[in-house]
This record gives structure tokens, C-alpha cells and sequence, in this order.
């Protein structure tokens, strides 16, 4: 059975506080070496369980797991458009572990948040990366997403149909 067969994304619960949070210290980690974070997370597991999982959802996180270990995560939030009448999703967080990229967990993910968009009538996910992140920057363009330079940063749209 091949790594993608192993592969499934699924909807964190409120089980999962640990672990979105052990994510995004990783995603921060990462975003520091790059050069795009310098600052102190403020977040804990107490506010990502009020924020995400009490009486308003926030936002959303799903979960990559190959072999039943979970290896990358997103959070996405929905937006709306009074002028459309119709709602987006905002892709705030995308991580993959360093040692499972480039094996189809980024693109497991984002195939499922697109899945979400699709079901929820939105038009669009938007997105930003660091100009300095070339891997992702990479990865984003083999997804066919359309790019807009934004002075260091680079927004990202891929249109559901």
C-alpha cells in the first residue's frame, strides 16, 4: 500500500487542542527561520479551545495522517462577500512536518479544503506565503493557483468552480 493510500484528512475535534497547537509552534518555528515571524505567540490551548471549539467557531482545522499519525494541519476561516452574497475561505495556516513534505499531504489538504469551498458555495480560497518560502511558493504553482505579488508577501487565489 503506497503513502498515499495511507493518507486521510479529517476535521480536528476539540480532543485535538494539544495537537493544533503543537502545530501552529510549528508553523511559527518554521515562519522564524524563514524570516517572516519575529514575534511571541500569544496563543494557548485555552484560547484555541474557546476560539475554536465554544459557542462560535472561529475557525476551522483539518488534519493530514499518514499511517494514523498526524503529519500537517491547516485552520481556515470563512469570509463573506455582501457585494457576492456568498462566502470564501481564508487559508490562515498550512504545515506540513519537514520530514513528510513532498509526499502529497499539502495536497491532500488543500484538495479537501477546496472540497469544503465546492460545499459551501464559496467563491475562492485566498491565501498569503512569505516571498521567501520558495518551497511552498513552488508548491502553490504546481497547484495551479493564481499569484498576485503583494510587496514581501504573495497572495494566492484558487477559484472553485
Amino acid at each position: 500500500m503506497s503513502e498515499c493510500e495511507q493518507m486521510q484528512v479529517r476535521t480536528a475535534t476539540s480532543n485535538d487542542v494539544d495537537l493544533i497547537f503543537s502545530f501552529i509552534q510549528k508553523k511559527a518555528a518554521f515562519d522564524r527561520q524563514i524570516g517572516a515571524f519575529s514575534g511571541v505567540l500569544q496563543t494557548s490551548e485555552e484560547k484555541i479551545h474557546q476560539t475554536l471549539f465554544g459557542s462560535i467557531a472561529f475557525a476551522h482545522v483539518l488534519f493530514v495522517e499518514m499511517r494514523g499519525q498526524p503529519v500537517g494541519f491547516t485552520l481556515y476561516e470563512f469570509r463573506y462577500s455582501s457585494f457576492v452574497g456568498q462566502p470564501s475561505i481564508w487559508l490562515d495556516d498550512l504545515y506540513v512536518n519537514e520530514d513528510r513534505r513532498s509526499q502529497g499531504a499539502g495536497t491532500a489538504l488543500m484538495q479537501d479544503l477546496a472540497q469544503i469551498a465546492r460545499k459551501n458555495d464559496c467563491t475562492h480560497l485566498a491565501w498569503t506565503a512569505d516571498a521567501r518560502n520558495r518551497q511552498g511558493l513552488s508548491f502553490y504553482r504546481r497547484l495551479g493557483a493564481e499569484i498576485t505579488d503583494q510587496k514581501a508577501y504573495r497572495c494566492f487565489w484558487m477559484w472553485t468552480p
